[in-house]
């Protein structure tokens, strides 16, 4: 889908994709896709106890979060730190940028989401080890990172 119309509009105006594994829950209300685009914009609401995604980075997406309301923790490589309300929370691309936020108050955390996009990601999870591919192109790909082969692993002119 291509971005070339204004949006406006609040959370609700927005349908809601629900996330629910564990403790892993959200609700995710895309204002602005991805795809076609060049900055994703989402509200995001977390329930009390929730993060919305494991602890991640992206290779090559950088994202913001606007708190609306509630409160949250987030873990980040060098510190873990309480947010709230009027707050803001930039993550680079790379390791350095790894984190999960995690509702703790007893109101759901509200925040918008906004993430710079790209045709292809990689994204690593450091706590389960796996690497994710991301492309437009293909099918997103899950891999263990033990699972790592040599760059000619299974070429038959290798030899």
């Amino acid at each position: 889908m291509a971005f070339d119309q204004v949006v406006h509009g609040r959370q609700d105006d927005f349908e809601a994709r629900h996330g629910d594994r564990g403790r892993f829950t959200f609700a995710k209300h895309v204002v602005v896709p991805k795809e076609g685009t060049q900055l994703q914009v989402s509200f995001m609401e977390i329930p009390p106890g929730q993060s919305a995604y494991p602890y991640h980075w992206h290779a090559g997406v950088t994202e913001a979060y606007v708190i609306l309301s509630g409160t949250g923790r987030v873990r980040t490589p060098g510190a873990e730190f309480d947010i709230g309300p009027g707050e803001v929370v930039v993550f680079p691309p790379g390791p350095a940028g790894a984190h999960r936020m995690t509702a703790t108050g007893g109101e759901p955390l509200r925040y918008v989401d906004l993430d710079t996009t790209a045709e292809q990601d990689v994204i690593g999870y450091p706590d389960s080890r796996k690497t994710m591919a991301y492309t437009t192109a293909r099918p997103t790909m899950l891999f263990r990172d033990d699972d790592a082969v040599d760059y000619y692993d299974g070429e038959p002119d290798a030899g």
